[in-house]
């Protein structure tokens, strides 16, 4: 993929300013402008884009200056995990760490809710993925709002500016991390009801899927409109310039899959990644250093 195609595929899902947003508007079904006979293509497309970023990666990793955060949230069975393991599978681990947040800890909650995200932020050099993430305080504790109540907040600061004020931290927070030099790009899975009993229904059929279904996946179901409701409320007060929400359709993987590997291709493309030039003492100590080898 070059960046005429990294743009075009990108570039209908990417939101920069939510306040016209409509998750109606996106269809979870959409392969853009590629066709579903175009997939045995995307294959080879998602090969070459996977040694781009395994390239671009090496040198964030030796340039040592910006680092690249990507946050993925999505409903059940949507495809975070096999997103991130198949674009992110040329980078080198070293360069790269997954942080998967669950419920939070007697610890965690013993802090403001940004706490335990802050902990995971990948280092200068490094891409960090989370699989889940600070949103969770704007999606599952929206629609479960009892949840607040295990938080040992002070009294008076649960309100009905709650999420308002929840999500104004965390434009503050992400405007923060992008001036001091971390890249982020969020990626909202958007899967369809349809889709995920489809999912459903195959982990159940299949013996090595059914570890993956949990009772309370489909409790979580029964609430889809109000997780719609949270997701689009969510991208409309969150997406900015500067930490943009990428509103990837995911009822068919291999497009999900590109669309995804295009957006980080694009991002780490547009840093202008160099290698650290070699000074002219270092490239003495270089020669010098041959030399003794040769002799060995």
């Amino acid at each position: 993929m070059g960046h005429r195609e990294d743009k075009e595929l990108i570039e209908p899902w990417r939101i920069t300013n939510g306040s016209k947003f409509r998750l109606d508007d996106y269809d979870p079904d959409s392969t853009g402008s590629l066709r579903a006979k175009d997939e045995k293509d995307a294959d080879e497309l998602l090969s070459e884009g996977i040694e781009r970023i395994a390239e671009l990666q090496e040198r964030l990793y030796a340039q040592n200056c910006h680092s690249l955060l990507l946050v993925f949230q999505a409903m059940d069975a949507a495809g975070k995990d096999s997103t991130i393991k198949h674009v992110l599978s040329g980078v080198n681990p070293h360069g790269c760490q997954v942080t998967s947040f669950k419920a939070p800890s007697s610890e965690e909650l013993d802090h403001d809710f940004l706490w335990r995200s802050t902990k995971a932020l990948p280092g200068r050099g490094m891409i960090g993925i989370f699989n889940r993430s600070y949103y969770e305080e704007v999606l599952v504790v929206r629609v479960h709002p009892e949840l607040l109540e295990h938080q040992q907040l002070p009294k008076g600061s649960v309100g009905k500016n709650i999420w308002k004020h929840r999500y104004e931290d965390i434009v503050a927070y992400e405007r923060h991390l992008a001036r001091n030099g971390t890249t982020i790009l969020k990626f909202f899975l958007n899967v369809s009801k349809k889709e995920q009993k489809r999912r459903f229904l195959e982990r159940l059929d299949e013996p090595d899927k059914l570890w993956k279904f949990a009772p309370g996946d489909l409790k979580e179901r029964e609430r889809w409109k109000e997780y719609m409701q949270a997701y689009e409320s969510m991208v409309r007060a969150t997406a900015k310039p500067f930490a943009p929400w990428f509103v990837v359709p995911a009822d068919n993987k291999w497009y999900t899959r590109l669309v995804v590997c295009a957006a980080i291709n694009s991002a780490l493309g547009g840093l202008e990644l160099d290698l650290p030039q070699v000074g002219k003492e270092q490239r003495g100590e270089i020669e010098s250093f041959r030399k003794q080898l040769e002799k060995d």
